[in-house]
């Protein structure tokens, strides 16, 4: 997947994507047409909402980031950092919970939010496969605190394993596992003085409520820049889609199985690009397109056919946004992991792939925190045929799984 500079983007909200949710001890792959709403405070989804698109931006804002395809998963982030929320106190436990927006919400509340999506979402669409997994990692020679392994396994449903040596292998096999071999690998050793890692898998497949037809998929001009276009794999459909108009950018909607999960496509206009777009979007104006968007019968869509494999180290992000005490030795307070202290974050990283094809979607995401010992139009036509944002959510939690920015779909 080649990178280009921007001018379009995409932002995928909906579910995480996960292996076989078999192994995750839960399933959720009937033929049946069941859809089971999903119910959480409003003020947890509209907080958490505001910690994806701040997020995004923040990642986007990033030099090494401006010129590349980009996608995350906030979910992934976001549960993973909840883990590590638990494990800290003081000034950093103030920081982790300002970062993830959940002012006014206490960690017992949000672990029960939490535990709530873990057993909710892969159940609530029957034609999509959706699983959410965590586990935690440490060191043999390191003991983490009794209550803080309990409160992983009891409210994350985490797996707890101990390691040994520089083998990284298990880690990497597990989250291969939960996400139906998509995301083979996340690290490539285990450094000395890493003796924790957090870990969040996310998996979703979903095929298309109403398919692309291949007959129809053709070479079509994508724009790079204002100058430079490129043909690509476009897929086209004709339909009665959901379809929002801005200012700044067009939106249409597509759903996946019964219609509980949806990608949600958006484009900027009139000459204005996908950074500028990205870089004004927020979580009210998320609320305020979804509310604003309206069934327009016979639309004709245009989507580009692409798979992405994205990696990136978080911790510059995160400071930003708000939680530099974390990764700060001997300042870093993670006492209920180990109340021997000397705990930091040394990384934090997400490591992701999407496939989007005529029949529907592929996506999964990796989140892997490692903690060290002090020593990541009016015709109709709406055609992705530019640097583009998409968006991968729930409807009823209001829950933002995934966000992309697609530059370059060759």
């Amino acid at each position: 997947m080649k990178s280009s500079s921007f001018f379009q983007s995409v932002m995928v909200i909906a579910a995480t994507l996960f292996l076989l949710w078999a192994a995750l001890g839960c399933t959720s792959s009937s033929n049946s047409d069941e859809v089971t709403p999903i119910g959480i405070p409003s003020k947890f989804s509209n907080q958490t909402n505001e910690f994806a698109f701040e997020f995004f931006k923040t990642l986007n804002n990033e030099a090494a980031q401006k010129s590349k395809n980009v996608f995350v998963s906030p979910l992934s982030l976001h549960t993973a950092l909840g883990m590590l929320l638990n494990g800290a106190n003081g000034k950093t436990a103030d920081e982790i919970q300002q970062t993830l927006k959940l002012s006014g919400i206490s960690t017992t509340e949000a672990n029960q939010i939490y535990q709530k999506l873990m057993e909710a979402l892969p159940q609530a669409d029957s034609k999509v496969t959706l699983g959410l997994a965590n586990s935690v990692w440490y060191r043999n020679t390191f003991q983490p605190e009794t209550d803080f392994l309990t409160t992983m396994k009891s409210w994350f449903k985490a797996d707890v394993t101990s390691y040994t040596g520089s083998d990284a292998s298990p880690l990497n096999q597990w989250a291969s596992d939960k996400t139906n071999g998509k995301i083979k690998k996340v690290l490539d050793n285990i450094d000395p003085q890493m003796v924790m890692f957090l870990m969040n898998a996310l998996y979703f497949k979903g095929d298309w409520k109403t398919s692309f037809s291949e007959k129809l998929t053709s070479d079509y001009p994508f724009q790079l820049t204002d100058t430079q276009t490129k043909n690509v794999k476009m897929m086209f459909l004709e339909d009665n889609v959901r379809v929002g108009t801005r200012a700044t950018y067009f939106a249409y909607e597509l759903p996946y199985g019964n219609g509980q999960y949806t990608m949600t496509v958006i484009v900027p206009k009139d000459g204005n690009q996908v950074a500028n777009l990205i870089a004004n979007f927020s979580a009210n104006e998320w609320s305020q397109l979804q509310e604003s968007m309206k069934e327009i019968p016979k639309a004709k869509i245009g989507l580009p056919k692409f798979t992405l494999e994205y990696e990136v180290k978080l911790n510059s992000v995160l400071q930003t946004m708000g939680m530099p005490t974390a990764f700060i030795p001997g300042v870093a307070d993670l006492t209920k992991i180990s109340s021997k202290g000397g705990l930091n974050v040394g990384f934090v990283k997400q490591n992701t792939f999407v496939a989007v094809d005529e029949k529907g979607t592929e996506a999964a995401a990796v989140t892997t925190i490692g903690i060290e010992l002090t020593s990541v139009g009016p015709n109709n036509y709406y055609h992705a045929d530019r640097p583009f944002m998409f968006v991968i959510s729930e409807k009823t939690s209001n829950t933002v799984l995934f966000m992309g920015k697609m530059l370059d779909p060759s």
